[in-house]
C-alpha cells in the first residue's frame, strides 16, 4: 500500500515539476516577446505556446496594454509631426508680414514724398493687423484647448441663435457681394448646448464664408435640427477638403487667416457632443452640423 502511495506522490511531484518548468518557460517567452514588442516598431502581439489558461490570460492582458501603448506612441508621433508643421506655418505667417514691415521701415527715410510715405505706412499697418489677427487666433485656440472642464449647457433656441448670428454678419457678407440664401425651419429646434460656444461656431463659419466663398452662401436649418452651410469654392481638392478642420491649415497662404477658425468650430462642437463634417461636390462646399 505504501508503495502505491509513494508512486502516486512521485507521479504528482513529477507532473507538478513539469508544469512548473513549462510555466517558467512560457513566462520567459512572454518576457522576451514583450521586451521585443516594446522596443521594435511592429504590430505583432505576444504569442504563447502553452495551453495554460492563466498564462494565456496574462498574455492577453499584456497584448491589450501593448495595443494601448502603440496607439499612444502613434498619437505622440502624429502630434509631434503636427506640431512641427504648425510651427513652420506660424513662422511663415509671422515672417511674411514682418519682413514687409521691416522693408518699408527701411524705405521710409529714403523718400520725402508724403504720398509714398503714407502708402508705406498703410501697408505696414495692414501687415501689423495680420500679425495681430494671427496672435489673437492662436491665443483663442490655446485657451479652448486648455479648458478641460465640461462646457456648461442650457436649452438653446437654435433657430433664433442662428438668425442672430446671420444678422450680425449680414453687413460683412453684403460688402463682399454675398446675399445669403437663408432657410430656417418654422419648427422650434432646441438643444442642450453652450450658447456662447455655439455662437462662436456660427461666427467662425460665417467668417470663413466671407473670406473664401466665391460669391454665394446658403444656410439651412431643417426640421431635424441639421444645420448646413453651403458656398461655392472652386478648385478645392479632396485632400484640401479633408484638411479644412485641421489646425493651422490654410487653402491659400495669401488669405489673412491661419485656418484656426474651423478647427475651433470642430473642437467646440465635439465638446458639446455634436458632429461637424464637410462635403465637396460640383465645386460646392457643404459644412454639416448635427447637435
Amino acid at each position: 500500500m505504501s508503495y502505491v502511495v509513494t508512486g502516486i506522490l512521485t507521479l504528482v511531484v513529477i507532473s507538478l515539476s513539469i508544469k512548473i518548468i513549462l510555466m517558467k518557460k512560457s513566462i520567459r517567452e512572454i518576457a522576451d516577446e514583450f521586451a521585443d514588442r516594446v522596443e521594435s516598431d511592429t504590430n505583432t502581439l505576444i504569442d504563447v505556446s502553452t495551453g495554460d489558461k492563466d498564462i494565456i490570460r496574462l498574455a492577453g492582458i499584456l497584448n491589450s496594454r501593448l495595443r494601448v501603448l502603440r496607439a499612444e506612441h502613434l498619437q505622440y508621433h502624429q502630434g509631434n509631426a503636427e506640431l512641427k508643421a504648425a510651427i513652420t506655418n506660424i513662422s511663415h505667417d509671422l515672417r511674411t508680414p514682418l519682413t514687409a514691415i521691416c522693408g518699408y521701415i527701411d524705405m521710409l527715410p529714403k523718400t520725402d514724398d508724403k504720398k509714398k510715405q503714407e502708402h508705406y505706412l498703410a501697408i505696414m499697418k495692414e501687415r501689423a493687423g495680420m500679425m495681430k489677427l494671427l496672435t489673437e487666433e492662436l491665443f483663442k485656440y490655446s485657451v479652448i484647448l486648455s479648458e478641460e472642464d465640461e462646457l456648461t449647457t442650457e436649452t438653446v433656441y437654435i433657430n433664433q441663435l442662428l438668425a442672430e448670428s446671420l444678422s450680425g454678419f449680414y453687413p460683412a457678407l453684403t460688402k463682399k457681394g454675398i446675399t445669403p440664401d437663408i432657410s430656417l425651419t418654422d419648427k422650434r429646434i432646441e438643444r442642450e448646448v453652450n450658447k456662447a460656444a455655439l455662437t462662436r461656431v456660427f461666427s467662425n463659419l460665417l467668417n470663413n464664408a466671407v473670406k473664401y466663398s466665391d460669391g454665394d452662401l446658403s444656410v439651412t436649418l431643417d426640421d431635424n435640427g441639421v444645420i448646413l452651410f453651403r458656398n461655392h469654392a472652386k478648385g478645392l481638392s479632396a485632400v484640401e477638403v479633408e484638411q479644412l478642420f485641421n489646425r493651422f491649415y490654410t487653402v491659400e497662404a495669401g488669405h489673412h487667416s491661419t485656418g484656426i477658425g474651423l478647427s475651433i468650430a470642430k473642437t467646440l462642437i465635439e465638446r458639446m457632443h455634436g458632429s461637424i463634417n464637410t462635403e465637396y461636390e460640383n465645386e460646392e462646399l457643404t459644412i454639416r452640423i448635427i447637435l
